[in-house]
């Protein structure tokens, strides 16, 4: 399982990356592997207003659909249109293709979220 120093992650096997005001989302390396091949991919629309812990989108795989959860409040400015005709992109590189940027108003809340070390240690826990 891969992790990547200075993002952030939740117990939802999300991961994030803030760049000023511009949170990027995307599933974790773990979240893909359990998923096995990702065969479609639900994205939100842009303009929409998200509250945190709300359902961003959905990944489905040849296993299972899986809900993707917003760790942050915001609106929805840009989203990967790519992974509507290329889905598997999430299995290949699942920290390169984020589904989605949301704007927040105010700094990102970190309770909750988990650096990458804390994030490899709770996935050890659910194994």
């Amino acid at each position: 399982m891969k992790t990547i120093k200075g993002l952030l992650y939740t117990k939802e096997h999300e991961w994030i990356k803030t760049e000023s005001n511009r949170v990027f989302i995307g599933i974790t390396d773990f979240a893909q592997e359990a998923l096995g091949g990702i065969v479609f991919v639900e994205l939100p629309k842009v303009g929409t207003q998200l509250s945190a812990g709300v359902v961003l989108g959905t990944v489905e795989s040849v296993k299972t659909v899986s809900d993707v959860y917003s760790p942050v409040a915001g609106k929805v400015i840009e989203v990967n249109s790519i992974l509507e005709d290329e889905p598997e992109k999430l299995n290949e590189a699942p920290f390169e293709n984020w589904l989605a940027v949301i704007e927040v108003k105010s700094e990102v809340p970190i309770e909750g979220l988990m650096d990458a070390a804390g994030y490899e240690a709770f996935c050890k826990e659910e194994e």
